[in-house]
């Protein structure tokens, strides 16, 4: 089962787009594909559909997800409106430096910088007008200003300087992948332009961490309203155990439903 729609409007990707007849265009990875969606069935009509199974993680079983969630109103409510929305596989350099450009921006906004950020940096593929996200390397052999044209703003400092570590060989992104949740965390928290919230969202959509539970300001408005009402503000460390223990293994999922109907039902589809 999937929700097309939720899986890719909801904040985790950011380059796909819908077709007059339905499908959806895009890269899984940097392989042009197109895909449909009926009844709660993935068809791809072109691409290699194994590589696309897997780069929208048609194999996570669902039904242990959901029963991995709490049992309360806001969640309930959650998973009614979300259900079939899958965290997909995404690159981890792609990920990590899309959510660098993500600070204080909505998702318009962030699809914006990305589409940029490939039309000017990222190299053809065939078959489709679609280009590759730029790589580490093209990313740091460009000028801070080239990258401000793209419409980072302050953030392209912070994406080249993040770009430069791991082109360099300074930061090997495989390696991290090897880490526990909490190394690999700490490590991403070195790099410019990488807090907790970035972090855990690289962790999540960009390494698989499934445990892993970005906050921004919807999911700490929904915390507070809904899960830890009149609590004062926690550190990091502490608000991750609470978030451990009360969501757990599958907690990126139990948040990223939160955020999507919060998103769309309390903001009107506004990031």
């Amino acid at each position: 089962m999937i929700n097309l729609r939720a899986t890719l409007e909801c904040g985790q990707v950011f380059h796909w787009r819908e077709r007059a007849d339905g499908a959806w265009e895009g890269l899984a990875d940097d392989t042009y594909a197109v895909v449909k969606e009926s009844r709660g069935t993935l068809h791809v009509l072109e691409g290699d559909s194994g590589e696309v199974a897997r780069y929208f993680a048609m194999d996570h079983d669902l039904r242990e997800i959901y029963a991995s969630f709490p049992q309360d109103e806001t969640m309930r409510a959650s998973l009614d409106f979300c259900r079939g929305l899958r965290i997909m596989r995404q690159p981890a350099w792609e990920c990590l430096a899309t959510f660098i450009t993500s600070s204080m921006k909505q998702v318009a906004h962030i699809r914006q910088m990305s589409l940029a950020l490939r039309g000017r940096f990222g190299r053809p593929l065939r078959g489709t007008d679609l280009r590759a996200y730029p790589g580490p390397a093209a990313i740091a052999g460009a000028s801070e200003l080239d990258l401000r044209a793209c419409g980072l703003g302050y953030r392209a400092k912070n994406l080249r300087a993040t770009a430069e570590r791991v082109a360099s060989g300074e930061v090997d992104l495989a390696a991290l992948s090897l880490m526990d949740d909490g190394a690999l965390r700490e490590a991403l928290c070195d790099l410019p332009g990488v807090g907790r919230k970035v972090a855990n969202c690289a962790m999540l959509f960009g390494f698989g961490r499934l445990a892993a539970f970005p906050v921004d300001t919807w999911i700490e408005r929904i915390l507070k309203r809904s899960y830890w009402r009149g609590r004062k503000r926690v550190s990091p460390h502490v608000l991750e155990k609470r978030l451990a223990k009360r969501f757990g293994p599958y907690a990126g999922y139990a948040q990223q439903y939160l955020f999507h109907h919060a998103r769309m039902t309390e903001g009107r589809g506004r990031a």
